[in-house]
């Protein structure tokens, strides 16, 4: 098969995902984005750089949003929110962010393909995405993809969404985030 009849059919596969995710998950998301002082997003591996896409969007929009682990990273505080995407939700580092933010009244978020894993259940708030897990042994989905690439661009996807519902609640426009671009480029 050719390079573009791929990509074909991974945008085939993505425009599938769009009706397997809860628009009641979505929306409690981002009413507890509203909602909080401060966010912070973690993910291991691909996952966490789509966390990291949508930290710099949140600062776009004036959210104070950082990446845990970054130098720049400000203290967790009761009332904040930690998004964690996780294809598995067994990831033992992201485990032990969810649990440290629980005991300083965090409130947990999952990006996840396992509602039922340990981050699931620790989790206040639980975003199902559909996919497969990068050993293949969850996710109730079929890709030609390998590892948790669907996962991945999904998240990918639904954080660009949840940008969108932002900006729509807050009566935000693109000019309006253009303006906390990065201009030292």
């Amino acid at each position: 098969m050719k390079t573009t009849q791929y990509l074909a059919e991974v945008v085939q596969e993505l425009s599938q995902t769009v009706h397997l995710i809860s628009d009641e998950e979505a929306e409690q998301l981002v009413n507890q984005i509203l909602l909080s002082k401060k966010i912070f997003v973690a993910g291991a591996g691909r996952s966490g750089l789509m966390g990291k896409s949508f930290v710099m969007r949140m600062m776009h929009m004036g959210i104070d949003a950082y990446v845990v682990g970054e130098t720049v990273t400000a203290n967790l505080e009761k009332g904040d929110l930690l998004i964690l995407g996780s294809g598995s939700g067994e990831t033992k580092t992201l485990v032990a962010f969810a649990e440290k933010a629980k005991s300083l009244g965090g409130i947990v978020a999952a990006i996840t393909i396992s509602p039922d894993s340990t981050i699931g259940k620790l989790a206040d708030i639980t975003v199902k995405l559909p996919g497969v897990t990068k050993d293949q042994t969850a996710g109730d989905y079929k890709t030609i993809q390998p590892m948790g690439s669907l996962f991945e661009q999904t998240m990918l996807l639904f954080y660009d969404s949840a940008i969108l519902r932002f900006m729509e609640k807050k009566g935000l426009d693109s000019n309006t985030m253009y303006g906390k671009h990065a201009n030292l480029e």
